[in-house]
C-alpha cells in the first residue's frame, strides 16, 4: 500500500455533517419499526465512539508519521459518524415512543474493550479492530440501511461506507506488517514483565466476558431481525477466516488461539455443551465457529496479496 496516497485520500475525502439533507421527512414506519431503527442508530453512535477510541490507540502505537496522520484522520471520521448516527436517531424518533440510550451490554463492554486493547499486543489489538470493522461494514451498516429504506439514511451510509473502506484497507495493510519477520523480530526483543502479562490476561478475560452479550444484543440480535438469512454476517466471518490464512499469521498468539478453538469446536466428537463452552471462551456465537470458507477458497486466499484480499472484502460490502 502507498501510505502517502492513502493519506491524500483521507484528506480529500473528508465531509461534513451538514452535507446531508436533514430537511427530508422520514418515511412512515410502524411503531415497532421506528423503535428498533432509533435504537439501532443510538447504539451505532456509541459504537462509532468506541471505534474512535481504538484508532486513538492505534495512532499512539505506530511510529511511522504518515500512519499516525492516517489514524488521526480515522479518529475524525469516527467522531463524525457518531454525530451523524445520533442525529439519525433523533431524525427517525418521530413519535417519541421511548427514551433511548445505548444498550446496557454496550455500555458495560465499552470500557473493558478499550482497556483490553491498551494492554494487549499490537497484533492482537489490530486483529480485534479489523474483525469489528468487517462485521460493522459488511453486515450491520448495510442491513440497517436496507431496513430503514429512507433517502437520508442511504445518503449518510454512502458517505460513512466510503470512510470505512479506507479503514479496512489500512487494517489489512497492518495485518501484513504484523505477519512480517520484521515485526516478529521486534516483538522477541520486547520483554514484558509478569505484572504486564497479568494485566493483559485480566483485561482480555474481562473483554471476552462482556463481549458475548454485547455482540448478541448489538450485532447478532439486530441482524437476526433485519437480515434473517444471516448471509451478511456469515460473509463477514468468512472474510475473517480467509484473512487468517495469510502466511506468517499462524505464528501470532491470537491466531493460534482462534485456530485451535475452531479446530476443537469442529471435531466430530464434540457435543453441544462442549461447543457452547468453546464459543463462550472465544466470545462468539456458536453458529460462527464453523468453517465458512471452502478449502479452495482458503488456498486461493493464501495466494492473494493483502491489497487483493482487502479489495475483495470491500467488493463483498458493496455487493
Amino acid at each position: 500500500m502507498d501510505l502517502q496516497r492513502m493519506l491524500r485520500m483521507c484528506h480529500d475525502a473528508q465531509w461534513r455533517v451538514g452535507d446531508l439533507d436533514w430537511s427530508q421527512t422520514p418515511r412512515a414506519m410502524s411503531a415497532d419499526d421506528e423503535a428498533h431503527v432509533v435504537q439501532y442508530f443510538t447504539d451505532m453512535a456509541q459504537i462509532e465512539r468506541l471505534a474512535g477510541a481504538l484508532f486513538v490507540e492505534q495512532q499512539r502505537r505506530v511510529a511511522d508519521p504518515t500512519l499516525k496522520e492516517i489514524y488521526a484522520s480515522f479518529v475524525l471520521d469516527e467522531m463524525r459518524h457518531s454525530h451523524v448516527a445520533q442525529m439519525l436517531a433523533d431524525h427517525y424518533d418521530v413519535h417519541r415512543l421511548h427514551t433511548y440510550r445505548p444498550s446496557p451490554s454496550l455500555e458495560r463492554f465499552f470500557p473493558h474493550f478499550v482497556d483490553a486493547i491498551r494492554h494487549l499486543a499490537d497484533d492482537v489489538a489490530n486483529a480485534y479492530i479489523t474483525s469489528g470493522e468487517l462485521i460493522l461494514d459488511i453486515a450491520l451498516l448495510r442491513s440497517i440501511d436496507d431496513f430503514v429504506a429512507d433517502p437520508l439514511s442511504a445518503q449518510a451510509m454512502e458517505l460513512i461506507n466510503r470512510d470505512e473502506s479506507r479503514h479496512i484497507a489500512v487494517d489489512y495493510h497492518m495485518v501484513g506488517y504484523y505477519a512480517s519477520d520484521a515485526y516478529k523480530s521486534a516483538r522477541t526483543k520486547t520483554k514484558t514483565s509478569v505484572r504486564e502479562q497479568a494485566v493483559a490476561a485480566r483485561t482480555f478475560a474481562a473483554m471476552t466476558l462482556w463481549g458475548r452479550p454485547f455482540f448478541r444484543d448489538v450485532f447478532f440480535g439486530p441482524m437476526d431481525r433485519i437480515d434473517p438469512t444471516g448471509e451478511r454476517l456469515r460473509e463477514a466471518f468468512k472474510r475473517m477466516q480467509l484473512l487468517g490464512t495469510r502466511p506468517g499469521l499462524e505464528a501470532l498468539p491470537l491466531v493460534k488461539f482462534w485456530s485451535s478453538m475452531m479446530m476443537l469446536y469442529n471435531q466430530p466428537w464434540m457435543g453441544r455443551r462442549g461447543k457452547e463452552a468453546i464459543a463462550r471462551v472465544v466470545g462468539a456465537e456458536p453458529r460462527f465457529m464453523q468453517y465458512l470458507a471452502t478449502d479452495e477458497e482458503l488456498a486461493r486466499a493464501r495466494a492473494m496479496s493483502l491489497d487483493e484480499l482487502a479489495e475483495e472484502a470491500l467488493a463483498a460490502k458493496r455487493a
